[in-house]
C-alpha cells in the first residue's frame, strides 16, 4: 500500500508531508482498537530476536532513530508499528524554530535525505507535558537531548543537565547528542577535553537523580560519522572511563560520497543508503576497540534485513532507522525482523545476541 502512496506523499514538501503523517498517528494513538489493531498486525513476538542491554528489555532489535517524534507527540503510536524502541527528540531547554527553510530534500534515486532542521522542536516544559499525559508504551523510549543553538559551548552542559533534570522520570534512556552537523560548533563537544568534562558532568547529575528518583536511567552518546580513527578511538576511551552506557553509532555525515544528484551540495546532514557502509565501518572500529565492553546502536541507511544484520555482525547490539522509514513505509521494522529472522535460521543462528560482533566468522 506504501508503495502505491509514496509517490502521492513525495509531492508533498517534505515537512508538509510529515505533518500530515504526524497527524495520522495522533489520530491512530488516540482511539485504543485501532492502536492495538496496529500492533497485533506489527508484532513479530520472537524470542530469538530479544535482548537485554544497559537494564533494560528490548523485544526486538529494531528501533526508530531520533529526529521524528521531535516532540514526543505521537511515540505511543509508533510503538504500535513493530519497533523495539522509539526515541524522541532531539529536545533542546527552550523552543527555537530550527534554521531557515526549505531545510529537508529528497533523493529518491539514492534513497538519501539531506536535512539542515536545525533542533526545531517544542522544548522540554512541552515535552514534559505530553509525556504527562499519553499513555505509556511496554517497549523502551529514548529522549535525545541537545543545547540550543545559541547556547555557547562553554554553557552547554547545563542545558543537557536541565534537559535531564525535568524529562528524568520520563524516558527509559537519554541520549547525549553532541553529533548533529545542522547546530553550529555542536560537534566541537565531540573533541576530548571538552567531552570529558561534559560527560562526568551529566554523569554525576544522572547518579544524583538515580539516587533522588531510585531509578536507575542510562546514558548514550550519540557519536558523527565524520570522525577520524583516532578520533574515534579517544571518544570511545573517553566514554569507558566516564562510564556512559552505550553510544550511537552514527548521526547524518556531511560526506556526499554516494550522492549523485545536481542538489547534493545542499547543506545539511546525509541519512540513507550513501551512509550505510560509513557507519557500518565506525560500528565494526568502535566493536574493535571495546570488544563488546560499551553496547553499540548502530544506525545509518538501514533498510533491509541484510542492513541490519550487517550492523549486528559488525557489533552493533541494536539498531535504528528513519530514513528506511519515509522511503519504504510504517512496517518497515516488521520487514526487517522477519528478515532478521530469515537470516539466522539461514546461518543457523539460534539468537540475534549470537551474532554481535562475528564480522567475517560466518
Amino acid at each position: 500500500m506504501y508503495s502505491l502512496l509514496r509517490p502521492f506523499i513525495f509531492r508533498l514538501d517534505p515537512e508538509t508531508a510529515h505533518r500530515f503523517v504526524i497527524r495520522g498517528l495522533s489520530l491512530m494513538q488516540s482511539i485504543a482498537w485501532l492502536r492495538k489493531s496496529f500492533y497485533r498486525q506489527t508484532l513479530i513476538d520472537d524470542p530469538r530476536l530479544n535482548s537485554r542491554h544497559f537494564g533494560l528489555f528490548f523485544p526486538n532489535p529494531v528501533g526508530l532513530a531520533a529526529g521524528f517524534d521531535k516532540n514526543a507527540h505521537v511515540y505511543p503510536g509508533l510503538s504500535a508499528l513493530g519497533f523495539g524502541f522509539v526515541e524522541v527528540g532531539t529536545l533542546t531547554p527552550r523552543p527555537q524554530a530550527g534554521n531557515p527553510k526549505p531545510r529537508i530534500f529528497r533523493f529518491p534515486g539514492e534513497q538519501a535525505l539531506i536535512n539542515r532542521m536545525g533542533f526545531n522542536n517544542d522544548g522540554i516544559e512541552q515535552a514534559k507535558e505530553s509525556f504527562s499525559k499519553l499513555p505509556r508504551p511496554s517497549i523502551p523510549i529514548g529522549i535525545n537531548l541537545g543545547k540550543n543553538r545559541d547556547t555557547p559551548n562553554e554553557q552547554a552542559v547545563d542545558d543537557y543537565l536541565k534537559g535531564l533534570s525535568l524529562l528524568y522520570p520520563y524516558g527509559d534512556y537519554f541520549v547525549i547528542n553532541v553529533s548533529s552537523p545542522n547546530t553550529k560548533g555542536l560537534r566541537d563537544l565531540q573533541q576530548m577535553d571538552a567531552l570529558q568534562k561534559l560527560l562526568t558532568t551529566i554523569i554525576q547529575q544522572r547518579d544524583s537523580l538515580a539516587d533522588n528518583f531510585q531509578i536507575y536511567r542510562p546514558i548514550l552518546l550519540k557519536i558523527a560519522p565524520d570522525l577520524t580513527e583516532d578520533e574515534v578511538t579517544q571518544i570511545v576511551q573517553t566514554a569507558l572511563a566516564t562510564k556512559v552506557d552505550a553510544l550511537i553509532a552514527t548521526n547524518t555525515t556531511l560526506s556526499r560520497e554516494g550522492l549523485y544528484s545536481p542538489s547534493r551540495n545542499e547543506a545539511g546532514g546525509l541519512s540513507g543508503k550513501p551512509l550505510t557502509n560509513r557507519s557500518t565501518k565506525m560500528i565494526r572500529m568502535i566493536y574493535q576497540i571495546t570488544r563488546g565492553q560499551l553496547p553499540i546502536i548502530g544506525v545509518g541507511g538501514v533498510f533491509t534485513g541484510q542492513d541490519a544484520f550487517d550492523k549486528i555482525r559488525a557489533g552493533a547490539n541494536l539498531i535504528q532507522v528513519y530514513t528506511g522509514m519515509i522511503y519504504q513505509g510504517p512496517w518497515i521494522a516488521k520487514k526487517i525482523n522477519v528478515e532478521l529472522l530469515k537470516l539466522l535460521d539461514q546461518h543457523q543462528i539460534s539468537s540475534i545476541q549470537e551474532l554481535v560482533g562475528q564480522g567475517e566468522e560466518i
